[in-house]
């Protein structure tokens, strides 16, 4: 840092303008624990964000203003450290908004495609900031699409859903003439993390080091090649009707959906690799409390999930191992970067530590929000998943599911990824109309 920027720091800081805190424990997994520097845009989240009504540049800026008043993520910007970088907030910030009108030849959905990449491809200035940017494309009159690219450091997939809430509230009003701030938020980013570090003592970390180290001694990888390449979306669709089974075998067996497809996952990929010996990550939200449910930034953790992929079982049998694992599992959660630190996992370029796969089901709130005249509609376009060399993120639609992979186009073909997508169909079909099927049966009849 120059010793001009310097000396403005520190009069920032004598001022109050600015004031530093500790990374929270999920941002450290990204600067300790990420084979990608925390500056990549891998770690770039896009929404699309659907707008129908009538939208002023000028409401939208004010509307705007307003949420990044009440959350402070939206004026949080990363100051480089000689031990560890710190959380650089400003107590005022202005929002990162551009409104366009679109000429009708880029009205069409590949069109809001191409330009989504465009905006989501372009790096923050994380010392600068802010760790955010909106752009809004007018279509017409009353319809709108708000592209909303948010640094993996303060945001989640929780934290979409809190951003649409908090803009929607706020326009409304504006278009009832209330020019007063939103309420506070009951718990800030910052105060969150610091109730995390207080909590992440020895006493509690100690107990739960002692299971990973047992249940996750001798876990292999399932490839060698490092997670590079430019990050590549395939989509499949779970039918409804195949929805609805799926949901009644959980309920049969008295599991949870996310166990029901995480078990069929861990069959999919060990068909798709040979490997009977799988791990793979899954997002869990962290936000226990409603004081939390509020606030924007990056509050997940992540949980790694053991398989054993035993082909003498039934699925039913499967799945009632995999829920009691996984159970177990978050029953033993603990915050990554120090997961990675007790299990002395080396960090690497080439390797996000303990496993490549990502799962996950996304089922935290993500709220179609409408008053006559105005809706707010999101859509996760892709998160930070980047760091991973695959990754299967499902999204429930009504009975129906929307399956997106995630996948390194050095590594996988599209082609690898459609035929894995069918294959991953073919075995929720399959064991839902036979429960008690053999794996090494199931497994014989998927091509």
């Amino acid at each position: 840092m120059s010793q001009d920027n310097r000396a403005r720091l520190k009069q920032w800081l004598a001022s109050g303008e600015i004031r530093l805190q500790p990374l929270s424990f999920p941002q450290r997994e990204l600067w300790e624990a990420s084979p990608m520097p925390a500056a990549d845009v891998s770690n770039n989240i896009c929404a699309l964000i659907q707008v129908r009504g009538l939208l002023t540049p000028q409401g939208s800026e004010a509307a705007l203003q307003k949420v990044v008043d009440r959350q402070e993520v939206l004026r949080l910007s990363i100051l480089p450290g000689k031990d560890q970088p710190m959380q650089m907030i400003r107590k005022t910030g202005t929002p990162a908004l551009r409104f366009h009108e679109l000429p009708s030849a880029q009205r069409q959905p590949e069109a809001i495609e191409e330009l989504t990449r465009e905006i989501s491809s372009q790096p923050f200035d994380l010392v600068q900031g802010p760790l955010y940017r909106a752009e809004v494309f007018r279509r017409s009159a009353d319809d709108h699409v708000l592209v909303l690219v948010i640094h993996h450091a303060i945001a989640d997939g929780w934290t979409l859903g809190v951003f649409v809430q908090d803009l929607f509230a706020s326009y409304m009003q504006g278009v009832r003439g209330n020019h007063a701030a939103l309420p506070p938020v009951p718990l800030t980013y910052s105060q969150w993390g610091a109730a995390e570090r207080a909590f992440w003592q020895p006493a509690e970390l100690e107990p739960r080091a002692a299971f990973w180290k047992m249940h996750l001694a001798g876990a292999p990888r399932l490839w060698n090649k490092p997670a590079s390449g430019t990050l590549q979306r395939c989509v499949t669709q779970v039918s409804a009707e195949l929805g609805r089974a799926v949901r009644e075998l959980a309920r049969r067996n008295g599991a949870t959906l996310f166990s029901t497809l995480l078990t069929a996952f861990q069959i999919t990929l060990s068909k798709w690799t040979g490997a009977d010996d799988i791990v793979v990550g899954t997002p869990v939200a962290n936000r226990s409390t409603q004081a939390v449910r509020e606030t924007m930034g990056y509050c997940s953790g992540i949980v790694p999930l053991r398989g054993q992929i035993d082909r003498t079982r039934s699925f039913a049998e499967s799945l009632r191992t995999v829920h009691q694992t996984t159970v177990e599992s978050f029953a033993n959660a603990m915050p990554f970067a120090e997961l990675v630190r007790v299990l002395g996992e080396p960090t690497s370029s080439a390797h996000n530590p303990l496993f490549e796969v990502r799962f996950a089901l996304q089922n935290h709130p993500i709220p179609d929000v409408a008053v006559p005249g105005l809706s707010l509609q999101l859509r996760m376009r892709c998160t930070g998943t980047a760091r991973f060399n695959l990754a299967c993120e499902i999204n429930e639609e009504g009975d129906a599911m929307e399956v997106a992979w995630l996948f390194r186009e050095n590594q996988f073909s599209l082609e690898d990824i459609q035929n894995v997508g069918r294959l991953y169909l073919a075995v929720l079909a399959g064991v839902c109309r036979s429960p008690e099927i053999l794996t090494a049966a199931l497994m014989t009849t998927l091509r």
